[in-house]
Parts: structure tokens; C-alpha cells; sequence
């Protein structure tokens, strides 16, 4: 296992030291989630988008002749 240095602001280490000892884990071990989750997540996104389009594609529903003007609708909310 490598180990990494980065530069950060001491308040922002203090906050989360003290949120991961309120969530029983270690800031280390968020950091090591996160790239883990940012390096091996990308093709679940990728597919979780695609599958959403495809529903999207699927569900669409058709919309009818526009029959009103984009006046009307102002003048709607001044009456």
C-alpha cells in the first residue's frame, strides 16, 4: 500500500477528523473510499446514464398541437 501527502487547511482536517470519529471511521479511510469510488465507479455511471436514457426514450409521451401563445400566459397571471 503507497502512501499519499496532501496539503490541506487545518480547519478543514480538524472538521473532518471530527465528523469521521462521529461516523466511526477514519479520514484516512474516507479518502481511500472516495478514490476508490472515484477511479472504479466511472462505467456504473456511464451504464446507470445510458439505462436512464433508454427509459426516457421509452416512456416518452407525445405532446399535442401548442395551441396558445406565450402572451397568453402572462396576461393568465395578470388577471
Amino acid at each position: 500500500m503507497a502512501n499519499l501527502t496532501i496539503a490541506i487547511e487545518d480547519d478543514i482536517l480538524k472538521n473532518a477528523r471530527l465528523k469521521a470519529v462521529e461516523d466511526g471511521t477514519s479520514v484516512n479511510a474516507v479518502l481511500r473510499e472516495f478514490l476508490r469510488e472515484y477511479t472504479g465507479n466511472a462505467s456504473a455511471r456511464l451504464e446507470s446514464a445510458k439505462r436512464l436514457i433508454a427509459l426516457a426514450h421509452e416512456h416518452a409521451t407525445e405532446v399535442g398541437p401548442i395551441t396558445w401563445k406565450r402572451e397568453d400566459l402572462y396576461d393568465r397571471h395578470r388577471r
